[in-house]
């Protein structure tokens, strides 16, 4: 079996924004994805992380820092064939007051881990959904601001342009699916089916 690792935040843990838990694996994106390419002789590793940045320390959540995780991961996991890379929402926080461009070098930082461990690994990079225009108010997520709905828009032409730049492959969630309306930051069940059937579209090619 071939192992794909997905490495991402709250919407690859599949976080359910209606009872603030978590979506069963029959729903969850990797879930689905797993149904999908088991077929063709792969295996989905999930290690999605509510909270997980791309470099950012969160000063009241330890272990988000996503550079200081994905290399023991690999290793863990070894052999990996494939890493969905799906991270940069919690990037947007007020807190951390970046860019798309930032966030981009964050990006970088992690294809590079990879690459340096083995330049074989195939990288599929999703550029995440983008926030709800109302995110930030208190009954969503105040965590973020007006501004940090601005830089997720932003960050698809960011992480196209470092796809191309590193030969990764490269899909932008945000042309697939929108965040739930109950809270404006995840992604509901009919997201993660959207979200499976075109990742799965990525493995089929590989095979056919």
């Amino acid at each position: 079996m071939k192992n794909i690792l997905c490495f991402g935040d709250s919407n690859t843990y599949g976080y359910n924004p209606v009872t603030k838990g978590r979506f069963p694996d029959n729903i969850r994106w990797t879930g689905r994805l797993k149904c999908k390419v088991e077929k063709y002789n792969y295996s989905v590793i999930e290690e999605g992380l509510v909270g997980r940045t791309t470099v950012f320390e969160d000063s009241v959540r330890t272990g988000r820092k996503g550079s200081d995780f994905l290399i023991p991961l690999l290793e863990s996991h070894f052999p990996v064939d494939t890493v969905i890379l799906m991270l940069g929402t919690n990037d947007c926080k007020s807190i951390y007051n970046t860019t798309p461009h930032i966030i981009g070098k964050g990006i970088e930082l992690l294809i590079k881990q990879i690459k340096d461990y083995n330049k074989d690994i195939n990288i599929l990079l999703i550029s995440p959904i983008h926030l709800g225009e109302q995110v930030w108010k208190e009954e969503f997520d105040p965590e973020f601001c007006r501004q940090s709905v601005e830089v997720s828009k932003n960050l698809k032409w960011e992480y196209y342009r470092i796809a191309r730049k590193y030969g990764c492959d490269f899909l932008a969630a945000s042309d697939i699916v929108s965040p739930s309306k109950a809270d404006q930051e995840h992604l509901d069940e009919r997201g993660h089916r959207l979200l499976a059937g075109e990742i799965s579209k990525r493995f089929e090619r590989k095979v056919s």
